[in-house]
């Protein structure tokens, strides 16, 4: 199993194979095209994240101390961008996704290329999938 950080670092290797942005927003696309396709018995309004302008779909189960997301929206930008950030935080303990800051958005220079709904939508997307991890935890706790 990959660490939060190990897959960081291959998502900012992948980006830097790209000299331009056109060609990153078409590798965020394909990302979001090979991401998993989330069925429709989760595409339910207590499963949308709040504070995206796109329609986002976030779904966390976690097993065998591992938590898992699937998510999927219906814009192909933010398709990609969720997809990235279920690559680096599914398949982790729920601990690690608290405790661990995702660098990789800032070191690709997301942040600066996208709108201010777009960025406002990762962060909301992040934060949705952080929450969902510490319900995971405290649950934990309380056993």
């Amino acid at each position: 199993m990959q660490s939060i950080k190990e897959i960081q670092d291959g998502i900012i290797e992948n980006f830097e194979l790209f000299d331009n942005w056109d060609d990153k927003y078409a590798y965020i696309i394909e990302c979001g095209k090979s991401l998993a396709t989330l069925p429709d018995q989760f595409k339910t309004v207590d499963r949308l994240v709040r504070g995206c302008q796109s329609q986002v779909w976030l779904h966390a189960e976690e097993k065998d101390g591992l938590v898992n997301f699937q998510a999927d929206s219906d814009a192909i930008i933010v398709k990609g961008l969720i997809s990235l950030l279920v690559r680096v935080l599914s398949h982790q303990t729920a601990e690690d996704i608290v405790n661990n800051e995702l660098y990789f958005i800032e070191k690709i220079g997301m942040q600066s290329h996208l709108s201010m709904t777009r960025s406002n939508g990762l962060s909301s997307m992040l934060k949705t999938m952080k929450v969902k991890a510490l319900l995971f935890q405290e649950a934990h706790k309380n056993n």
